[in-house]
């Protein structure tokens, strides 16, 4: 049996993303079924949905409904869709806290895209996703304030990362130009919009899509030999 094919998946997404988290979700079901065909080495690159986002935040239903102009009932049907895909893909986007839940919250991103541009470089792919999916629960299940050094340095300690080393990196101006530079990336490769998934540099997987759109992209890129 010849050895699986290895491709480089990196996905453009940000920290506040809903459909970043079941896209992520999704791509693991399919990879889950290439299992012995395909391998994938993930790598997540910045994406700022709101790069004017002040650090005070802002309430997620008054951001949809000034973003988007959606009115309450129209952002709650959307809240209920994509809870149902984000269920198939075996993500959830809730409170998982005790209590009643705190406000839904959006924040800056800016610091978070940092930590993880310096968790590749100093970690390698399988632990910068650990750190992802760190700040996608810590943002989605757990509500807390993403935005905040402090926070951010207690995720990236929770996963097993130096804290010193992360904050040296939150204040490192080359570790912010280089996620100032990805970004540009993303805007020359015409990305709008996320998640983006750029496989073996050259093909292009928009949006969050099915499992098994998935699948058929990868082994056409295999097949295409990309």
């Amino acid at each position: 049996m010849s050895a699986p094919y290895r491709l480089v998946i990196d996905v453009w997404s940000d920290v506040m993303c809903p459909w970043c988290a079941i896209g992520y979700g999704q791509l693991s079901k399919a990879l889950a079924e290439l299992d012995g065909e395909i391998e994938a080495e993930v790598r997540w690159r910045p994406f700022e949905l709101n790069p004017d986002m002040p650090v005070t935040g802002e309430e997620q239903g008054a951001h949809l409904a000034r973003k988007y102009r959606r009115s309450p009932e129209e952002t709650e049907a959307v809240r209920g869709q994509m809870k149902a895909i984000a269920d198939s893909a075996g993500v959830s986007l809730a409170f998982e806290g005790d209590g009643d839940a705190p406000p839904a919250m959006m924040w800056n991103t800016f610091a978070a895209h940092c930590l993880l541009v310096w968790a590749l470089e100093a970690y390698g792919p399988a632990k910068q996703t650990e750190l992802k999916l760190a700040l996608f629960r810590a943002h989605f299940n757990q509500r807390r304030r993403i935005g905040a050094r402090d926070v951010l340095l207690d995720v990236a300690e929770e996963v097993g990362l130096d804290r010193a080393g992360a904050l040296a990196a939150l204040s490192d101006p080359a570790i912010g130009a280089r996620v100032r530079a990805e970004e540009k990336q993303a805007w020359d490769m015409n990305i709008s919009g996320v998640p983006a998934m750029v496989v073996q540099g050259k093909f292009l997987i928009p949006g969050a899509q099915a499992p098994e759109t998935y699948v058929t992209a990868l082994r056409r890129v295999v097949e295409r030999g990309l």
